[in-house]
């Protein structure tokens, strides 16, 4: 019993000791590190039709951007960013999740994301709100801004968005709001700032078990 306690205190010891001399992570992208204005989590349904949270992603960074796939510029432009930032990532980007997620939802029907998302990365995956009421939840608490521009037909309407993404460490805990077209290789710095955490993580683990 004594023994048990013991080697309990020494690993908590020990972990507080490590988070104590854990830099502090030199982000260039805006650190929302602890802020409590933004959503921690979500439920969103992939393509095959299953709910989706943080949970899913533990263990991985998670990069997460709203935009629709009829998009022109910015939401193509942010996925050919991710893209070259997962090949500047290397081995590493496996443990990098994409998400991007619609604010198109009439629009972007499960068949048309598992098409249009996976064609940049095939590990991108895109995600969809069930309702109007689903989209304006997360729209809310991720503070993202989205308006129906109306075209020159019913179907031909544009969609303003907010173009900046969101960054979780691989805790499942929002860290960054990601400026647009920062450049891939500001971004993959930032990205393996986060990464980072996990590696410590595993380090802290593997050392606790004597």
């Amino acid at each position: 019993m004594k023994t048990t306690l013991f080697r309990n205190i020494c690993i908590a010891l020990l972990l507080i000791f490590l988070s104590a001399c854990s830099p502090k992570p030199e982000f260039k992208n805006v650190d929302i590190t602890g802020s409590t204005a933004f959503g921690k989590d979500f439920g969103l349904i992939d393509p095959d039709g299953k709910v989706r949270t943080l949970a899913d992603f533990k263990g991985k960074v998670v990069v997460m951007f709203f935009g629709y796939t009829q998009c022109p510029d910015i939401c193509p432009t942010t996925l050919t960013e991710m893209q070259q930032v997962m090949t500047l990532l290397g081995p590493q980007s496996d443990k990098v999740q994409v998400l991007f997620v619609t604010v198109d939802p009439e629009r972007d029907t499960a068949a048309i994301l598992k098409q249009y998302v996976p064609s940049f990365d095939a590990r991108f995956l895109g995600l969809r709100p069930a309702d109007e009421a689903a989209l304006e939840k997360v729209a809310k608490d991720f503070k993202i801004y989205y308006k129906r521009v109306p075209g020159t037909t019913p179907g031909s309407y544009t969609m303003d968005h907010t173009a900046g993404s969101y960054a979780f460490d691989p805790e499942g805990r929002l860290r960054l709001y990601i400026k647009h077209a920062q450049g891939p290789e500001t971004l993959a710095h930032d990205l393996k700032e986060l990464l980072k955490v996990l590696r410590q993580l595993q380090f802290e683990v593997s050392h606790a078990s004597f």
